[in-house]
């Protein structure tokens, strides 16, 4: 059964006419998906996922925002340079550089952020870390790693297994996916909640990702990067750096996140301006419910930062 809140909110069909464009950046190259008229909005999927994963709420946000969905650097189709990896490592730092080059090369010198899961952590990095780019921030189902790691129960570190397994400081993790990385993805699908939601085309995508050997390079490596994240985050509260944009959090209601405490004052110890709530489902918003995440973000953009419908045609 289809547990979607409503599957014809936006269409694959209407995703794959998106262009595709391979974007050319120091630290390698970002595939993305754009299409759209209005204020740029770039959105950033999660684990183990691709820009695929936003097929039902991109084409939703079209009528009043440029939507870029990107492929996180090193996931998907998009790569990362070998010389951008710091002792087999890399940080959310370097990832959010990447895609800072990548929308100022579609003429994008400010836009608003969505981020799920990893996807998220690179978004407050990039907001935290380029703050006159990032007019919104929209976090889907995260609190910061700082905070996460602060407040870390027994309970909790076992529904995230494959979190501290991959930041071993060891490639046997991604090797032993790329051994079976249809099984692995699936489980990690399923674990979440995701049995039902996420498409098999979908997931047929994911897993073709997951099989390059540069992908599991990639994702190994910016897993193993948690030390350096928390250290960047650790730094940041030390000197009272804020995000300075609006920020909406969105949660999947009882789920991990909760486990954390009140995600709204988490965040809010990060920035002045904070909104958001749960939703019922599991962590794969975006999928599960992509019309009360579109209508969520559309509210949320319009207000922060215009819309095609207003005239606010800053980008």
């Amino acid at each position: 059964m289809d547990s979607r809140d409503d599957a014809s909110v936006g269409s694959s069909d209407d995703f794959d006419r998106f262009p595709r464009v391979r974007i050319p950046v120091a630290d390698g190259s970002i595939m993305v998906r754009h299409a759209g008229r209005g204020p740029a909005v770039l959105l950033l999927h999660g684990y183990p996922e691709t820009s695929l994963a936003w097929r039902r709420v991109a084409p939703a946000l079209t009528g009043a925002f440029t939507v870029v969905a990107a492929d996180l650097p090193g996931y998907g189709d998009s790569t990362i340079a070998g010389d951008a990896f710091d002792d087999g490592r890399i940080s959310k730092r370097t990832m959010a550089r990447a895609l800072v080059d990548a929308m100022k090369a579609l003429h994008f010198e400010e836009f608003a952020l969505v981020g799920h899961d990893r996807g998220a952590r690179v978004a407050y990095r990039l907001a935290l870390d380029h703050p006159r780019s990032v007019r919104a921030l929209a976090v889907l189902d995260v609190i910061p790693i700082l905070d996460m790691a602060e407040r870390m129960t027994y309970e909790a570190a076992r529904l995230m297994g494959h979190w501290f397994w991959l930041a071993q400081p060891s490639t046997s993790p991604e090797t032993l996916i790329g051994r079976d990385p249809d099984l692995y993805v699936r489980h990690i699908i399923d674990q979440w909640d995701g049995a039902g939601v996420v498409d098999s085309d979908a997931l047929d995508d994911y897993v073709r990702c997951m099989r390059k050997p540069e992908v599991l390079r990639a994702i190994g490596a910016e897993y193993r990067a948690d030390l350096v994240d928390l250290e960047h985050d650790r730094a940041d509260r030390a000197r009272g750096r804020r995000i300075p944009c609006p920020v909406l959090a969105i949660w999947a209601k009882g789920g991990l996140v909760e486990r954390f405490g009140d995600p709204l004052a988490i965040w809010r110890t990060w920035s002045d301006h904070v909104e958001g709530g749960p939703l019922p489902g599991g962590h794969f918003l975006m999928e599960e419910r992509p019309q009360q995440v579109a209508a969520s973000l559309a509210s949320f953009l319009t207000q922060a930062i215009g819309s095609a419908a207003t005239g606010d045609r800053w980008c």
